[in-house]
């Protein structure tokens, strides 16, 4: 479902329909609520993602920000700090569009057939930005730092005239590898030989042995900047 969709979803099953309703409920115009799940279907801005959460009992953020879990929680989740309006748009490759990614990855138009889900940042990010859905366990050994199956990572992509050079591996705990025949795989990267060319990835889970990639063979190359857990 579209963000929108997922809005939609609320209005209907919490407020049998009425959008007036909803809008009071949130403390938002009813114009905005008609501005996003009318024909127009504008992306709701931080503000109001910020209203629905802090609003309504029970909403399940991840759900209603990425499709992740159930439309409700339990319990009222934390409220979500939203220091500042910034809501990016991002194309979002699941673990069954991985496949089709690897083929058309440089195809600017199978970049536009991609979901787009939002995330709500603290500033506003330049770069190529891409979503990747985390599949397999093997950044994944029980502890806080854990990638575990289902978590979508907001990702942005290093350039690879950046790749002479030393990579930043110190700062980012993660990367996202686009390698040209073996898929896409998300790992740390705890070496980078710049004159070889060869980078060192490991995985978090330790049944899972250290590997070395030419970086001659990858066609993307992503660091990890922001991380939405599957519960």
């Amino acid at each position: 479902m579209t963000i929108q969709e997922r809005i939609q979803t609320i209005v209907d099953k919490l407020f049998n329909g009425n959008k007036n309703q909803f809008a009071k409920a949130i403390n938002e115009p009813p114009t905005s609520v008609n501005n996003i799940l009318g024909s127009r279907q504008s992306v709701p801005s931080a503000k109001f993602l910020e209203s629905i959460i802090h609003s309504i009992e029970n909403i399940n953020a991840s759900w209603l920000l990425a499709d992740i879990g159930n439309m409700l929680t339990e319990q009222k989740e934390e409220a979500l700090p939203i220091q500042n309006e910034y809501l990016m748009m991002v194309p979002l490759v699941n673990q069954y569009a991985q496949a089709g990614y690897m083929a058309g990855w440089s195809d600017v138009a199978y970049i536009e057939t991609l979901p787009k889900i939002p995330w709500i940042v603290d500033k506003e990010y330049k770069g190529k930005y891409i979503s990747f859905e985390v599949r397999g366990d093997s950044m994944d050994d029980g502890m806080k730092h854990s990638y575990e199956q289902g978590d979508i990572l907001l990702c942005r992509e290093i350039g690879c005239d950046y790749w002479k050079s030393k990579l930043h591996i110190n700062a980012w705990d993660a990367f996202v590898i686009v390698h040209k025949t073996d898929g896409i795989v998300l790992k740390q990267i705890v070496d980078h030989d710049v004159e070889k060319g060869i980078i060192t990835c490991h995985s978090f889970n330790p049944i899972y042995p250290d590997f070395t990639v030419d970086l001659r063979d990858i066609a993307q190359l992503f660091n990890v900047v922001k991380q939405q857990k599957n519960k």
